[in-house]
């Protein structure tokens, strides 16, 4: 499997828990390189920018407004097969729905306050790592 990135966010939800520790040891401790990583508070704009892609779904103002409400935590990882391997970290969208043991079934407490984002597909996380992260912060 080759070397590949992928794009994660540890969501609001989990920041103000102080949940960002325990998800970064879970990340290490899954065997990703973490690239690049910046705390910040997004815009309501900025996360629309980011979601653009569901600005025609029924949920996108409900989260707009939950991904601006506080801080996040972006982050470029690295690993073989990353992007599936991440999504086989973070479990299923709901957290009743995910896996033992993965972080949104120990953390997240429902589809909306889930902890974390992942990239689903090479395209979306060339687009995602570069709508955070200039390319001198990926050296």
């Amino acid at each position: 499997m080759a070397l590949q990135r992928t794009f994660a966010i540890i969501k609001p939800d989990a920041v103000g828990k102080g949940q960002q520790g325990e998800i970064l040891s879970r990340i290490h401790k899954a065997g990703f390189k973490i690239v690049a990583i910046k705390t910040m508070r997004l815009t309501k704009e900025e996360a629309g920018g980011f979601y653009a892609v569901h600005k025609e779904r029924p949920f996108f103002g409900e989260l707009t407004d939950f991904m601006s409400s506080g801080k996040i935590v972006a982050l470029v990882l690295e690993a073989e097969g990353a992007i599936v391997k991440w999504r086989d970290a973070m479990g299923a969208t709901d957290p009743k729905k995910a896996a033992p043991g993965t972080i949104r079934q120990d953390l997240g407490t429902s589809i909306g306050n889930n902890c974390t984002h992942g990239s689903d597909a090479p395209e979306t996380a060339a687009f995602e790592i570069g709508y955070f992260f200039a390319g001198l912060e990926l050296i």
